[in-house]
């Protein structure tokens, strides 16, 4: 990259002041009822983080319920089938509705500021996203109070929530949770196009904010692991509803499957929750040593590491299930290996501050707090990914002690300890030290009290997911033990939301960069603008306040990127991947119902599935789409009054760029990867049947031959073939020729529906006599969904084109169509070569 231009004078205060007005009215929040129609992530970030805990808050209390039920021995305070229910939502609760969620709600909040940037590249899909998450929680959560909550452990194992649970709590499960998982993708979405275009000029791959890095690992990781659940999802609610026996071992099914597909989401998740809250960490040590990080480049190596490693531990759960030695073998190295690059991190946090002046605060008391519980809770897990030693720990209270030494020590102290440290950001003023302190060590000594007896009650006997004990085992002592200390934990949680709560009028605000950090975020004023950032600066350094002479001065006086409003529209820059070039002037959309109304209108489909009322479902579903497609058509791909525009320092952007320049290319791709990794788990769970069962196909299945699914899949490749040839055709040819080109690929596209499903159809399969049935169907049927959505997309691009809103300059819209279509052919050439090419050579 060239070396910057010089910056220019500072403009006349007059100027200054005229472009400032401009700024805040572009992103000035609306009022009212309109409030709620803001999609500036800065404000969506602070709803979801406080939504997130109020969640948060909701399962501590059922965890203080089942403690209360566990205190003592043969209690009845709580009934075995209200336990059952309060001890899934609770885990559920913890799990989908805060850990996962405060990850992003935290991150779609700072990373604008982090990055110097006004906003992320799609202000709307966060807003959807939170809406669904909403949504979603409110279904799930809202379950238990009519006495319907799921009641089949966060883990939801087959047949117990199949054959054995007919009513409709796992329904609920299933269906709610495939929606807020939507949310989930949603904003790894966002936060990953984000990391990687929107960073501001100079702002190299290797000078990312750790925060950043650690973000960016953990969105790539929702998009490979959260599939897998939705899959398994899908598979356990259709044998439920329509006895599509995917879990019934009488009909060539396993239940063990799902243990499969659910640890392919559940032992990365630890990580997913795990590696944003150590980024937490990452931003506050530095600061209050005064010193750059020590090992910047070891510290993302390994949070890489990690997010690799985490896809190879999911038999870590499932060591008593029956697997072979070498199996056994293998999954045990690789958790133990994974604690290598943890450590890795800690000791580069030890050694900063042993090389640093420390300075004293309560963010870094939480944070101190939180490698020590950590450290413990790492220990006892190298011990339980020996297969010997959890071959006796295994389903017992040990696991539990040593979950919640992970999960809390990993995530809720730093969590706790960023909301201390980044609360003047989002509110202008600060959190009482002494209430904070207080607070720690409340829950420093109550979090021990109440899970270090967990791991003795368990060598002991104490079984996990039982609802009462005998007083033969003599655990009382343990037990009442851990549920004072469940409640002294929660009096100190109690202490931090009344001083996040508590009136602050009269309080004087904060003063800038209160806590002389380094990084970008804290160049905001106090309190901060609507606007993000004055003018989006040039970067040359990791800690660019401390290197970086008057770098806040010349923010402040609009002498970088994108100091004015002239047309009255909200804009950020897009660049480069690797060195942060600027790209383009991004047009961001503003204020929207859109977001909410197509969560709405999706949430039908899931909700009123739950109750089997499939016919007003799919017509929530049709209105969902049209939805979307309003809010594509109108809030996308739409021409500007002019090609380029000056951004500043002497450089003129395009304001509208296509295929991989642009954030929409990128935000579909990681879209897709998702899509396709669910994909992937139907066809894993193909094969998976293939290798435990000698008669798969079994012999009564003739299967769905060869012809129709070949037929179908060159009709695809067709399709595919013109609607690439459509790309070329727009910017060579006549109308004329790309609107035949285009017929063409719809009419082909069209025809691959029936023929692929004339196979099964024609050969008599019948997805509720056999698991092999039920899996080339669903097979089949994806494949043909895919193309009826890649129909309407290409009828999308016939319209804009017609109407001129596509043009040969203009063509993002086909561009993220063929690259839609990469996807389906490969998805179609894959299913045909299972369903058609497998069993003939198998």
């Amino acid at each position: 990259m060239t070396d910057p231009a010089p910056l220019p004078d500072a403009p006349p205060e007059s100027l200054r002041r005229a472009q400032e007005e401009r700024l805040l009215a572009v992103w000035k929040s609306p009022e009212g009822l309109r409030y709620f129609s803001d999609v500036n992530n800065s404000r969506v970030g602070v709803w979801y983080t406080a939504v997130a805990f109020l969640f948060f808050f909701f399962g501590g209390v059922l965890a203080l319920l089942m403690r209360i039920q566990l205190a003592v021995s043969e209690n009845d305070f709580l009934s075995a089938e209200t336990y059952n229910q309060t001890f899934t939502v609770h885990g559920s609760v913890m799990m989908f509705l805060f850990a996962i969620p405060i990850f992003e709600a935290i991150a779609v909040t700072l990373m604008p500021q982090m990055l110097g940037a006004r906003d992320l590249p799609f202000p709307r899909l966060a807003a959807f996203g939170f809406w669904c998450f909403v949504i979603g929680g409110l279904f799930l959560s809202g379950s238990i109070f009519f006495d319907a909550a799921p009641r089949g452990g966060w883990f939801m194992y087959p047949p117990l929530t199949s054959s054995y649970q007919p009513d409709i709590g796992a329904d609920i499960w299933l269906l709610g949770f495939s929606f807020i998982e939507v949310a989930a993708i949603a904003s790894a979405v966002e936060l990953i196009v984000g990391a990687l275009k929107c960073r501001p000029p100079g702002m190299r791959i290797h000078l990312i904010p750790l925060y950043v890095w650690y973000t960016l690992v953990a969105a790539v990781m929702i998009v490979f692991a959260f599939p897998p659940l939705i899959t398994g999802s899908m598979l356990l609610e259709l044998e439920r509803e329509f006895d599509w026996p995917f879990f019934d071992a009488s009909r060539g099914g396993d239940p063990l499957l799902w243990q499969h597909l659910f640890w392919l989401f559940g032992h990365p998740e630890v990580y997913i929750i795990f590696l944003p809250s150590i980024a937490l960490v990452a931003m506050i040590v530095p600061t209050f040593a005064r010193k750059p990080m020590v090992g910047y480049g070891w510290i993302v190596l390994a949070a890489i590491g990690i997010g690799f490693l985490s896809f190879g531990l999911w038999v870590h759960h499932m060591y008593t299930t029956g697997l072979p030695g070498i199996s056994l073998g293998l999954f045990s190295a690789a958790s133990a290996a994974v604690a290598i690059p943890t450590g890795v991190q800690f000791f580069c946090f030890v050694a900063t501050l042993l090389v640093g002046r420390v300075a004293r605060s309560v963010p870094l008391l939480w944070v101190i707090g939180s490698m020590a519980i950590f450290v413990f809770g790492g220990l006892t897990g190298v011990m339980l990914a020996l297969a010997p030693f959890d071959f006796q720990a295994h389903d017992s209270f040990f696991v539990v002690g040593h979950f919640h030494y992970v999960l809390i020590g990993g995530a809720i102290f730093p969590i706790i300890a960023g909301l201390y440290y980044f609360y003047p950001i989002v509110r202008g003023k600060m959190l009482s030290d002494r209430l904070g302190t207080i607070a720690f060590w409340l829950a420093f000594v109550g979090f021990n009290v109440a899970f270090l007896p967990m791991h003795l009650s368990g060598m002991r006997g104490m079984p996990r997911r039982v609802f009462t004990y005998p007083a033969e085992l003599g655990l009382d002592g343990l037990n009442m033990a851990s549920t004072i200390g469940a409640f002294v934990l929660a009096a100190g949680l109690f202490v931090i939301a009344f001083d996040m709560l508590r009136p602050r009028r009269k309080e004087p605000y904060a003063r800038r960069n209160p806590w002389d950090a380094g990084t970008l975020e804290w160049v905001q004023e106090m309190p901060g603008k609507s606007w993000g950032i004055r003018s989006i600066p040039e970067i040359d350094s990791r800690h660019p306040i401390w290197d970086q002479p008057n770098l806040i001065r010349d923010i402040d006086e609009g002498r970088f990127y994108l100091p004015d409003a002239e047309e009255g529209l909200r804009e950020t820059l897009v660049t480069s991947v690797i060195d942060a070039r600027p790209l383009q002037c991004q047009r961001l959309p503003g204020p929207s119902w859109l977001p909410l109304v197509a969560a709405v209108t999706l949430g039908g489909f899931f909700v009123l599935g739950t109750f089997a009322q499939w016919a007003a479902a799919l017509v929530s579903l049709v209105l969902a789409a049209c939805v979307i497609w309003r809010w594509l058509w109108v809030g996308t791909a739409w021409k500007p009054e002019k090609a380029e525009k000056d951004v500043g320092l002497g450089v003129r952007l395009p304001i509208s760029v296509s295929g991989s320049q642009s954030v929409g290319w990128w935000g579909l791709l990681v879209t897709m990867l998702a899509d396709f990794t669910a994909f992937v788990s139907i066809v894993f769970g193909y094969f998976f049947f293939w290798t435990i069962h000698e008669d798969f196909p079994p012999p009564s299945s003739e299967g769905p031959g060869v012809a129709w699914p070949a037929l179908g899949a060159a009709l695809v490749l067709g399709a595919w073939a013109l609607v690439v040839l459509c790309r070329r055709l727009l910017r060579r040819t006549s109308a004329r020729t790309f609107h035949l080109a285009l017929l063409g690929a719809i009419a082909l596209a069209v025809a691959s529906v029936p023929a692929l499903l004339a196979g099964p159809y024609l050969s008599g399969l019948d997805p509720t006599r056999h698991a092999y049935d039920a899996t080339v169907w669903l097979l089949l049927a994806w494949t043909a969904l895919h193309v009826v959505l890649g129909v309407l997309m290409q009828v999308h691009c016939l319209a804009r084109r017609i109407v001129g809103h596509m043009t040969p300059e203009h063509d993002i819209d086909l561009h993220n169509v063929v690259l839609y279509w990469h996807f389906t052919v490969l998805t179609a050439v894959i299913t045909a070569l299972v369903v058609a090419g497998f069993p003939s050579v198998a």
